[in-house]
């Protein structure tokens, strides 16, 4: 449930993901970064996340992230009280991963929960428009690159800093009108290289 690569833990709450995407890490093997098998034989209960944080030197990591073999906002509720947890009792910042769609799993505004819990939200913007988006991403709703659109701009009301990422393995071009919407948008885009 709880994983390390460099100075950073990582939250692993859940399995579930509403997307399939052509380039997911998950298609690669069971692990990522070199660690142990990232999939859950069951999600682990917010007291079990709580009680495994004491198992580390906190003194030696730098932040706190929620990225695991699934979408963390599966479990926004629990992303909220843990992050809480984490602010309050560790005094570590908290970053979120996520796909953006925590609207759309949750059947309700996602955001406002996280004021408070989450310093970072980092959106996986994957492509530049809709069609581009659902043909790499495979989500289960034909509007969620909308619903992500409308979630970051909810979370920017929210949440101290807000970013979109792409993976490199899209084209430069499309890179490039990734680049214009996040601008348009007032959001950070940050290309991450694939890591095969």
């Amino acid at each position: 449930m709880l994983y390390t690569v460099g100075n950073k833990i990582y939250v692993n709450l859940t399995n579930r993901c509403p997307c399939a995407c052509t380039f997911c890490i998950r298609q690669n093997g069971d692990g990522a970064y070199g660690s142990d098998s990232l999939w859950l034989e069951r999600e682990p209960t917010v007291d079990e996340v709580i009680a495994e944080f004491g198992k580390y030197d906190i003194s030696k990591y730098t932040e706190v992230v929620f990225c695991g073999y699934g979408e963390p906002m599966e479990r926004a509720e629990d992303v909220a009280f843990i992050g809480r947890y984490v602010k309050e009792n560790l005094g570590l910042p908290v970053r979120l991963n996520t796909n953006g769609l925590g609207d759309k799993i949750n059947g309700k505004p996602t955001a406002e929960m996280l004021e408070g819990a989450v310093d970072i939200v980092s959106i996986s913007l994957n492509q530049c428009d809709k069609e581009k988006y659902n043909a790499v991403t495979r989500p289960k709703w034909e509007d969620g690159f909308d619903a992500m659109i409308s979630f970051a701009a909810d979370c920017k009301k929210h949440v101290p800093k807000v970013m979109f990422t792409v993976v490199d393995v899209i084209p430069p071009e499309d890179i490039s009108r990734c680049k214009a919407l996040a601008m348009s948008l007032g959001i950070e885009l940050r290309v991450r290289p694939y890591d095969s």
